[in-house]
């Protein structure tokens, strides 16, 4: 077991810029355009997280010309997007989907 690669792995998803890019790419493809407009976020921040995104193998690139057009990879970042949003809003009941307040009471 490679401690390092888990680690970098679940890095991506506890980042919150690299997060709102997964939610945002849950409802499809989109282009860094796109993902910079839909969360607020500078283009290059943005490019600059999908590249790494797309090293870990978190997002796929597809060109359309110009363009590069960025989808959630679906064989294991799909899946695991699933099962999270089955925990937060159906088994974690200490905070109905809000983490944040849940996270404060442990503290």
């Amino acid at each position: 077991m490679n401690e390092p690669s888990y680690e970098q792995f679940f890095a991506n998803f506890s980042n919150y810029t690299r997060m709102k890019i997964i939610i945002a790419l849950a409802d499809g493809p989109l282009s860094v355009n796109e993902l910079t407009e839909q969360i607020g976020d500078e283009q290059s921040n943005v490019s600059h997280h999908l590249k790494q995104m797309a090293h870990c193998s978190l997002v796929d690139v597809k060109r359309e010309g110009k363009k590069r057009i960025y989808s959630l990879n679906e064989k294991t970042v799909k899946p695991m997007l699933a099962m999270a949003q089955e925990h937060v809003f159906g088994s974690c009941t200490n905070c109905a989907g809000d983490c944040r307040s849940c996270a404060e009471g442990v503290r």
